[in-house]
């Protein structure tokens, strides 16, 4: 008899009575008073003279690392609130007022790193020395740098004002418009409206009528209000391009690249190594075009299924496979995943209402994470929990290092989850019973590919590419739809005949404010997790405590220097990338000859 685990998640543990709670009124007005007197004492604050003021340096870090935790604290659960209720508007006025706090506090935060960048060289090098600092190196020098590339002050404070209407709020509008948002849809006779998720459930349906069905109604919904989303689009690179113009940055990569701790010609490097190896992938969509009907591969059948997978797994069997295989790999990471599931940190409840997707958010102060997504069963679904879990298991890893040594970048978060992905897609892989359950499982596999491979380098290049012709003014929704096809069909390699041309306005990522390009983290953290994942497979000891070990070291060093002390590579070279490509494309080899006639 399986054990069997809640698949709704609890955040009563956090602050009970959802968005009317009056715990979490008290940790707002906390988070108030906490941010004022780090106001106050700010403005008293001088730029450090001499050694002497290590002491009050390390104090007001204190305080403002407790107003982060808070924050964060904040923004996952109205987060959490906001994604099991779209329609849950108390939760999107307490959105709107943390924003306001958080920027409140980062005018004044940006104020105190300023002062730390005046500190002269030498004051600096010695202040680091100091016993509470000297831990916090990497961190502490990261903000200098980036002090003195922001405008002063009070121009900053201007900025984090003005960025409450006029760039969250822009984001904030997009999640409202997609949350009113409809798919009608019949089933057995039966009409139906359904949510933006659960319609994209649909899109890996069996049957081809209805993949087609729902591909061509979603694409008939962002079209209908394609003008709005156009609007929003344009709003959020405006701004964006206008700030970095009055900091007098010339790049629009620059923010991204600094925020992902890498080199530019790392990103080259990536794609460059991607760009010579698409043709085995090609192949393989070209086969299964074929294994489907089909002359050519069409976007709404990229993630039809073709063959007929047996092992559905309800949710509780989806856990122990989990956790079955977790516990080969090390015995932490199994503990850690049995907690998340007997303590219900997961949403994974099939039904309306839900946002689409998936995601894991961290409480810090409650040293917990919550995942988010919606569970059908799928082998797919199983692999989607398992990476949502390596998320968590990340912020896990981290709990020994002080707090702001703990504010890893999205590209290294994508590795950790992704290796928790691999872990189990390759062990469905192994455990396949016939044929056909493994032509399903390599082909789930190689779907991963793809999108990190082409889909993600199609958002790429739309990106960058609608980044700079916004620099000439407003880009229409016709010109975007052209943009996102061209993208598509070069970063596919002509493999699609029929496209996604409004992708751009269903795709989330575009309109997050908080992160620019969210992108190609998503492709560096699982070829970069693949040579990682190799060198466990290599390892004849237990990995565990190594890989732990890595993660520790993501939010405290650049990712050039992460890949040369944890695995001995030069990623700034496509030779290090090629590696991890080669791994799929023995996939794509398996995969054909699996299918071959």
């Amino acid at each position: 008899m399986l054990k069997t685990y809640s698949d709704v998640w609890d955040l009563d543990v956090f602050f009970s009575g959802g968005s009317q709670s009056s715990q979490f009124r008290a940790h707002i007005n906390e988070l108030k008073n906490k941010k004022r007197r780090f106001a106050e004492n700010e403005v008293a604050f001088v730029s450090p003279q001499s050694d002497t003021d290590g002491d009050l340096v390390a104090r007001l870090i204190e305080e403002a690392k407790e107003i982060m935790l808070y924050l964060r604290q904040a923004g996952a659960f109205i987060g959490c609130l906001q994604a099991q209720d779209m329609n849950d508007r108390d939760a999107d006025r307490l959105q709107n007022e943390l924003t306001t706090i958080s920027a409140e506090f980062q005018t004044t935060f940006n104020a105190f790193q300023q002062k730390l960048a005046q500190t002269s060289e030498e004051v600096w090098e010695l202040l680091l020395q100091h016993s509470t600092l000297s831990e916090l190196s990497f961190v502490l020098n990261e903000w200098r740098k980036k002090a003195k590339d922001k405008l002063s002050n009070q121009e900053e404070a201007i900025i984090q004002t003005l960025s409450i209407d006029g760039y969250h709020g822009w984001g904030q509008m997009y999640d409202t418009i997609v949350g009113t948002m409809e798919i009608p849809f019949t089933e057995n006779g039966e009409k139906k409206k359904l949510s933006i998720g659960q319609a994209n459930n649909l899109t890996s349906h069996q049957d081809e009528k209805v993949r087609k069905e729902i591909h061509d109604q979603l694409e008939n919904a962002w079209e209908e209000k394609e003008e709005l989303f156009a609007k929003t689009l344009n709003h959020l690179g405006g701004y964006r391009l206008n700030v970095y113009k009055a900091r007098g940055w010339e790049e629009v990569l620059k923010e991204p690249l600094e925020y992902n701790r890498m080199k530019q010609e790392t990103l080259d490097a990536m794609w460059g190594a991607i760009s010579k190896h698409k043709q085995p992938f090609v192949h393989y969509l070209d086969r299964k075009a074929k294994m489907l009907g089909k002359e050519k591969m069409d976007w709404f059948n990229l993630d039809a299924p073709v063959a007929e997978s047996t092992n559905k797994m309800n949710y509780d069997e989806g856990a122990h496979f989990i956790l079955k295989h977790f516990k080969r790999f090390g015995p932490e990471m199994a503990k850690f995943a049995e907690k998340a599931f007997e303590d219900s940190w997961i949403e994974a409840e099939d039904r309306p209402g839900k946002r689409p997707g998936g995601f894991c958010t961290s409480f810090p102060l409650s040293q917990q994470s919550r995942i988010f997504m919606t569970y059908s069963g799928s082998m797919s679904n199983v692999a989607t929990l398992a990476h949502e879990l390596g998320h968590a298991f990340h912020s896990y890893a981290l709990k020994p290092m002080d707090t702001l040594n703990r504010n890893y970048a999205m590209n290294v978060a994508e590795t950790a989850s992704t290796f928790a992905e691999m872990i189990v897609a390759d062990a469905a892989v192994k455990e396949a019973t016939s044929k056909e359950e493994k032509i399903a499982l390599v082909e789930d596999k190689l779907q991963r590919s793809v999108a990190f491979f082409m889909n993600i380098h199609a958002r790429f290049l739309f990106e960058t590419r609608f980044y700079e012709e916004r620099k000439e003014g407003t880009v229409s929704s016709t010109r975007l739809n052209e943009l996102m096809e061209e993208a598509q069909r070069e970063a596919f390699a002509g493999a699609l005949d029929e496209v996604h041309p409004h992708f751009w306005a269903s795709k989330l990522h575009f309109y997050i404010t908080g992160v620019p390009f969210y992108n190609f983290p998503y492709t560096f953290g699982y070829l970069f997790s693949l040579s990682i994942y190799a060198k466990a497979l290599e390892s004849n000891e237990n990995y565990e405590e190594k890989y732990m070990a890595l993660l520790r070291d993501t939010a405290v060093m650049n990712v050039e220097e992460l890949a040369m002390k944890h695995l001995g590579e030069d990623i700034t070279k496509e030779a290090f990338w090629e590696k991890g490509i080669q791994l799929c494309i023995q996939d794509v080899e398996e995969f054909l000859e699996l299918t071959g006639e």
